[in-house]
């Protein structure tokens, strides 16, 4: 009885704790993602190659695991995801070293590898959509998301360029492949999920006939009380 106490109180605090890291004064936006959608990982891992991973890594993933999950090519990876120095097998490591991103930061940016799972998907979606001018910051920007945060904003570019609705699919497609990144059998889990829950309701049918079958037995036939 013990034990199973402390068990419900460590799930407690650890799902008390997820919710208490999602948390924000800032109503988030449903970031409306799907893992099934390839194109989107697609362009949401060339879009975090492009504007993220100068500074973030994401140090436990592998380039050529995010190729084959994704279905690149040999070409693709290396045009999308390589920096120049870099092999197909290595971890996706940010470009900057460590004592340049203290100097100009203040300290390490952090990996990005779980983020999805930590912080929530509406989390980074409302984070990166969030920045606003702030002259009173070293970049020039703020965010209401996390406030007072060590980043630029590193999409302006896309914002500038893009009607708002295609920015957001931006946000969107980073967003889904962050989601992929901090589980990526997910792409086999929710498949998998579906035919197993597919098996169960006709075992379930199946089970239920059987039960009948053994119950008229029991009822009507041999196994009747005389």
């Amino acid at each position: 009885m013990k034990i199973m106490k402390l068990v419900i109180v460590y799930i407690a605090f650890i799902f008390g704790s997820n919710v208490f890291a999602a948390s924000s004064n800032v109503e988030l936006e449903s970031a409306n993602t799907d893992i099934s959608d390839i194109d989107s990982l697609k362009r949401g891992a060339k879009h975090f190659m492009n504007y993220c991973s100068g500074c973030h890594s994401l140090e436990l993933m592998r380039y050529n695991r995010v190729g084959q999950d994704l279905g690149l090519t040999k070409e693709e990876i290396e045009e999308s995801l390589l920096y120049a120095s870099s092999k197909p097998g290595d971890l996706m490591k940010s470009a900057i070293s460590e004592s340049a991103s203290t100097k100009w930061f203040g300290g390490t940016p952090p990996d990005l590898s779980l983020t999805s799972r930590s912080r929530g998907l509406d989390w980074i979606y409302t984070y990166l959509k969030s920045f606003y001018p702030d002259s009173t910051r070293t970049f020039g920007v703020n965010n209401p998301v996390l406030v007072n945060a060590s980043m630029p904003d590193v999409l302006w570019s896309l914002k500038a360029s893009k009607s708002t609705q295609e920015f957001e699919q931006d946000v969107r497609d980073i967003t889904n492949f962050l989601d992929y990144v901090g589980e990526p059998a997910k792409l086999v889990r929710v498949d998998l999920g579906i035919k197993v829950m597919l098996f169960l309701a006709v075992l379930l049918v199946l089970s239920y006939l059987l039960k009948k079958e053994y119950w008229k037995d029991v009822k009507y036939g041999k196994w009747k009380a005389k």
